[in-house]
């Protein structure tokens, strides 16, 4: 009875694994989940972008939130399903949200710029809200490089934003994600993407997709985390929506790609005051409106030495910095995003909050 006993705890393990790997295999080869969108809007639409209301659903605070994302990602980012969305979270706590959908653009859109992203798109996309809304004020926040469009246009704007919030958001961009030598290389210009952008034009997403993987090494260690916790559900479908959104790049228009590469990563334009948008020189320091940066303490794509920088260019006098525990993807994932946003925005709102019955 012993031998046999012993002979069977391998067959019974390889059950085991085998039902493991069968269930891996089949939440890998799956369709894609659906991403639902919290309840919307349309507000306004420019060339592929999509202004969306998203209404509180019990309106708590008079001032309207902007979200702004990264050129980089799609929008359901910060609304990637029920329980874990952003836009969801501010809804529910009372917030009446804003979300910018810069869309994926075409061939036709190639000599789109950051100038005309951030003037045409984003400035005007913040008056349409603000007559939406009827407020008198907007609080703007934005994520990753949304959040360094949102401080650009936050200090060239005459638009009443009341409160800046930037998350994971990159300043300094003499550090960061590349390779050291690639990064000098790029810095000396010894290494010049315009022709690679001229090239295609605009950037297909495919490609896009292969840079983000290039850059994001946490993205292995999530299917590493699947393989142990594959027998959990709630985190099943959390890691299907975040593989869905990982794998869905979109492309970007070869202008904003240069200048994105030419002004920020090469010359650091925007750290030095030596950026200029839409004719307009822009200086941090213009920002004299209450700020919360934040930053993820497990972030390996952006760096909190790239964020902090800010707090000693702008001129604001109500300023935090904080590190949350968290990675890039998962703290937008994790409904993390909408409490953080939540406990410093409801504090600064509380003058003018109203309570609708």
């Amino acid at each position: 009875m012993k031998a046999v006993g012993t002979n069977l705890f391998p067959i019974l393990n390889l059950e085991k694994e085998a039902k493991r790997w069968n269930q891996l295999y089949k939440i890998m080869t799956e369709p894609k989940p659906e991403i639902v969108p919290t309840p919307r809007q349309t507000v306004w639409k420019k060339n592929k972008a999509t202004l969306w209301y998203h209404p509180a659903k019990e309106k708590r605070h008079a001032i309207p939130l902007f979200l702004v994302y990264s050129l980089l990602n799609k929008a359901y980012i910060l609304d990637i399903g029920e329980g874990s969305s952003v836009v969801g979270g501010l809804t529910e706590r009372g917030y009446d949200v804003y979300l910018l959908d810069w869309g994926s653009p075409g061939l036709e859109d190639s000599d789109i710029t950051l100038d005309n992203y951030i003037i045409d798109y984003l400035e005007n996309a913040l008056k349409r809200a603000l007559r939406h809304s009827g407020a008198k004020e907007i609080s703007l926040a934005g994520y990753c490089l949304g959040g360094t469009i949102a401080a650009i246009l936050a200090s060239i704007t005459e638009l009443p934003i009341k409160n800046l919030s930037l998350a994971a958001v990159p300043i300094d961009f003499s550090i960061g994600i590349f390779p050291d030598k690639l990064l000098e290389a790029l810095q000396k210009g010894q290494i010049s993407l315009d022709r690679f952008a001229d090239a295609h034009g605009t950037i297909p997403s495919e490609i896009m997709h292969l840079i983000y993987r290039m850059v994001s090494p946490g993205y292995a260690s999530s299917k590493i985390n699947l393989v142990t916790r594959a027998h959990d559900e709630k985190y099943v479908e959390k890691w299907r929506r975040m593989d869905k959104w990982t794998n869905d790049s979109a492309s970007f228009a070869g202008a904003a790609f240069k200048q994105m590469f030419n002004d920020l990563y090469q010359e650091n334009k925007l750290l030095k005051g030596e950026l200029v948008i839409g004719g307009r020189n822009v200086d941090l320091k213009n920002i004299n409106c209450p700020l919360f940066v934040f930053s993820c303490s497990r972030d390996t794509i952006i760096l909190d030495k790239q964020s902090l920088p800010v707090m000693d260019l702008v001129s604001s006098k109500d300023k935090t910095y904080e590190v949350f525990e968290g990675g890039h993807v998962s703290l937008a994932l994790t409904g993390v995003f909408a409490e953080v946003w939540d406990k410093w925005l409801s504090a600064r709102s509380e003058e003018i909050q109203e309570v609708l019955v």
